[in-house]
């Protein structure tokens, strides 16, 4: 399967370091090109180069800021696709609240902007992009939490997070995004206190 990644910054590598140790590949969009040449280089033989989305699945790896731009700019080729939402729209100056508007979220959001037809999932917000390219947390395998309104698509995701050796779980439908959203907060507030320098991880046992 063909993942695009629109996005070469940090959680671009973490996501993409976990999509090619499952063997898949990945093609990187970024505006600038020398950053996705040199994640590129970086992830292997199996990332190429893009400057528009080719891929089944579709990672919207930016900050909440710039997706409505990201959105606009390839809106044609992410039609149909599966759309996957990393956000956590985080009021960076207080630490303690989202910034989305009561009753909805990032990847609620997001779902509005795409073209009819495009399956939205929201996924990889509570893992940080260190333990990503890791692989792992504390000797763990990583936890990837899936919210989405289309089993297909959630399938599609979980497969590719457990081909790339996590472990994903499904915990509903995409309005549970505002849950993740606000439990991928608490896990970058608390960072401070744990002293973990990003290198902690979400996990559940049943």
């Amino acid at each position: 399967m063909k993942v695009t990644i629109v996005g070469a910054g940090n959680m671009g590598r973490g996501i993409g370091s976990r999509v090619v140790a499952g063997g898949n590949e990945v093609e990187l969009v970024d505006r600038n090109p020398e950053d996705s040449r040199n994640l590129a280089e970086e992830l292997g033989p199996l990332a190429t180069v893009s400057q528009s989305v080719g891929g089944e699945v579709v990672v919207l790896a930016l900050p909440y800021d710039e997706v409505r731009k990201a959105i606009a700019e390839h809106r044609d080729g992410l039609a149909g696709r599966i759309v996957v939402d990393i956000v956590n729209p985080v009021d960076w100056s207080t630490m303690e609240t989202v910034t989305t508007p009561a009753g909805t979220s990032a990847a609620e959001e997001t779902a509005q902007l795409v073209p009819e037809g495009t399956k939205v999932v929201k996924a990889f917000n509570t893992t940080f992009a260190k333990t990503l390219v890791a692989g792992e947390a504390a000797g763990q395998k990583l936890e990837v939490l899936i919210a989405g309104d289309d089993d297909a698509a959630k399938a599609t995701v979980a497969a590719l997070a457990e081909a790339g050796g996590m472990r994903a779980v499904d915990v509903g439908p995409l309005r549970r995004a505002r849950m993740l959203e606000q439990v991928g907060l608490f896990h970058i507030a608390i960072q401070e206190k744990l002293g973990s320098g990003f290198a902690s991880a979400i996990s559940l046992r049943w």
